[in-house]
């Protein structure tokens, strides 16, 4: 393309982004530098209170603006170039999972205490793979019985 079309499209981007309160950008090429979507100028363009989340700022970032690992605010606008993004993840996963846990044992144990397998419950019947010795989940037994018939 040649730079007339660059050049609508930049302002047709900065029309855009003047109305938004939140951008997230995310554009990142293997093994290079990200491209630059959002220039200083647009970034200027925006209203104070906006915030850009560059997730692509550990390869350079999307925004002109953005520093890895910084929060910058340039002119009301913060850039944020958060880096090393998949290491926030196991906390939240853990703190997600041990949730999941928490809330299906609490369909699973009476306030007694007692367990209580109510396969009636829609939950407790998707998720149980067995009980009282027999496999009772539809779509394990599915399996088992095409494998056995390959065997």
């Amino acid at each position: 393309m040649d730079e007339a079309y660059y050049a609508k499209q930049r302002s047709l981007l900065a029309a855009v982004l003047h109305e938004q309160d939140i951008v997230i950008t995310t554009a990142a090429v293997p093994g290079r530098k990200a491209p630059i979507l959002i220039t200083q100028e647009m970034a200027e363009h925006m209203l104070p209170g906006s915030v850009i989340v560059d997730i692509a700022a550990e390869r350079g970032g999307n925004c002109e603006l953005t520093r890895a690992g910084e929060t910058v605010v340039h002119r009301g606008v913060s850039i944020i170039g958060p880096v090393n993004i998949p290491s926030r993840a196991p906390y939240h996963a853990s703190q997600m999972y041990a949730t999941n846990v928490v809330n299906l044992l609490k369909l699973m144990v009476n306030k007694e205490g007692v367990l209580t397998i109510d396969q009636n419950d829609e939950v407790i019947r998707e998720t149980l793979v067995t009980h009282e010795g027999k496999v009772v989940n539809p779509k394990v037994l599915q399996l088992i019985e095409a494998g056995v018939a390959r065997a």
